[in-house]
């Protein structure tokens, strides 16, 4: 029952962690990275749609980026969605057949800014683990009657230090894309 609980606690954690991860890929560097434009969602035909459904990407130069569209109809809701997207700041041109955006050079403002936006996220993302870590803890003292104390002790501090380390994860994960970020 105690070794259930930990290991859930342990997967959504470890979801918790990646996506984080994944939240840090969708902030760009100085490099157009088809994973900025993954979470874009496209209204297509009245529903929202990811891109990376509606269109293949393709990196062609450091700073553009190239969005090829599987029906030519969806061209102008492609490029409308893009030109929408807050903190990307990309200029998407369409020439009937593709959508070339064009990102602009990172200055040392912008860097920071978005250095603010990583930790935003990294911030959500150790709220989610706590989150996980409380549940995990009320599901454990539901089991009070069921198991012993040191059993329940034993496994809370098994439980904090796995929240440590899922914390750990996403820090390290922070550093990394603040490095990268800062980089010129």
């Amino acid at each position: 029952m105690i070794s259930d609980v930990l290991a859930d606690a342990t997967s959504r954690m470890d979801r918790a962690v990646d996506g984080a991860k994944e939240d840090f890929a969708t902030v760009r560097t100085g490099r157009a990275n088809p994973q900025l434009f993954q979470k874009i969602l496209v209204d297509y035909y009245g529903s929202p749609t990811p891109l990376a459904q509606l269109a293949s990407l393709a990196n062609p130069e450091a700073r553009s980026l190239i969005v090829t569209p599987y029906d030519k109809s969806a061209l102008k809701a492609i490029e409308q969605a893009i030109r929408d997207t807050p903190n990307l700041g990309a200029n998407p041109t369409n020439d009937g057949n593709i959508v070339r955006v064009t990102m602009p050079e990172l200055t040392e403002e912008r860097r920071k800014e978005y250095v603010k936006i990583v930790r935003g996220k990294a911030e959500d993302a150790k709220v989610h683990l706590r989150g996980i870590r409380r549940k995990a803890k009320d599901d454990l003292d539901a089991l009070k009657s069921e198991v012993g104390e040191d059993e329940l002790v034993r496994a809370e501090r098994e439980l904090d230090q796995m929240t440590r380390t899922h914390v750990d994860l996403v820090d390290d994960a922070l550093k990394r894309k603040e490095a990268e970020l800062l980089e010129v």
